[in-house]
């Protein structure tokens, strides 16, 4: 912590913050990985001939992809579509969930990132699973991937981590949505783990704290870059994939940085680094599958609301 010694008060706490989020993201994606090694794939592997990448190496056992989750391998926001599974199953009331998109709303209205009113809504929404045990939720996870996910996987990001995986290298997811139910889609996708973020648990159930911060931005530089500590891998011979500017520093760690369908920033910075690029969206246009995770944890609330409002509309 000492090299963080130049840094003001708020920013030195924000940075260990990510750190410790990353690392507790690194350890939680490391024992999953354990797990999912020892059991079968349950899906077969995708037809890899639609996109052939150039990358990887094969037989480079020091290299590893990362892999963003939503709107790289997934459209849409994977908080959303496990908030809807949420609600349908009762785990808050319509009281919460109008307090809850309202804190959402007030992220996407204002533009900016207050730190005391963003620690409001991600303690709100964690309240949702705090006293539930964390079996509980990964059983529920594996019926929401079922019900709402499944189908929305692209076929070419998948292709991209199939071709790792045949190359015998390990594929990781790495998000801002809850480790459990990352961990859930890594093993219906047959990759090798997630990181993903870490809400504390005391003999298997939550508290409603989160481990550090959501993993979104730098945290996710940091979890790889733990991760890659712990696996002995060299992050200039590894590759990362994503469709957000956010996520230019975790892309920036590796030597093999890919723009997944990109924003307009990202794609920007892609170009002016030279980075390579894919867009799986019909006419480059992205596919708009309820709302973006913008605020790591809160994202379940306004997506969860969206999901009615729609529901609402369609009787």
């Amino acid at each position: 912590m000492a090299a963080l010694g130049w840094l003001t008060p708020r920013r030195r706490s924000a940075t260990a913050r990510s750190v410790l989020a990353g690392e507790a993201s690194a350890e939680a994606a490391r024992k999953s990985s354990q797990e999912l090694s020892s059991q079968e794939l349950e899906e077969p592997a995708p037809d890899t001939a639609a996109e052939e990448p150039e990358f990887p190496v094969l037989g480079d056992d020091r290299a590893a992809a990362f892999f963003d989750l939503d709107n790289t391998v997934m459209q849409g926001a994977a908080l959303f579509h496990f908030g809807r599974g949420l609600y349908k199953r009762r785990f808050f009331e319509t009281r919460d969930l109008v307090r809850f998109a309202w804190q959402q709303a007030w992220f996407r209205l204002a533009g900016v990132e207050d730190p005391e009113h963003m620690q409001d809504a991600r303690d709100s929404a964690l309240s949702i699973v705090k006293g539930h045990r964390v079996s509980e939720l990964m059983s529920i996870g594996e019926e929401i991937y079922d019900e709402y996910m499944a189908e929305r996987i692209w076929p070419g990001t998948r292709a991209l981590a199939q071709a790792h995986l045949d190359a015998g290298q390990k594929v990781w997811l790495v998000t801002a949505a809850p480790v459990e139910i990352a961990t859930v889609i890594a093993r219906r996708l047959g990759l090798t783990g997630a990181l993903g973020t870490v809400a504390e648990s005391v003999d298997g159930v939550y508290t409603g704290k989160l481990v550090g911060e959501p993993l979104h931005g730098p945290a996710k530089a940091e979890a790889v870059r733990a991760l890659a500590s712990a696996e002995g891998l060299d992050l200039s011979r590894c590759a990362a994939y994503s469709d957000s500017h956010n996520d230019i520093p975790m892309l920036s760690l590796v030597g093999h940085p890919y723009a997944i369908n990109p924003d307009t920033k990202l794609r920007r910075h892609a170009r002016d680094s030279e980075w390579r690029l894919r867009d799986y969206r019909t006419a480059r246009k992205a596919a708009k599958v309820g709302i973006p995770a913008a605020a790591g944890v809160g994202a379940v609330a306004g997506g969860t609301a969206a999901a009615i409002a729609l529901h609402r509309r369609r009787r």
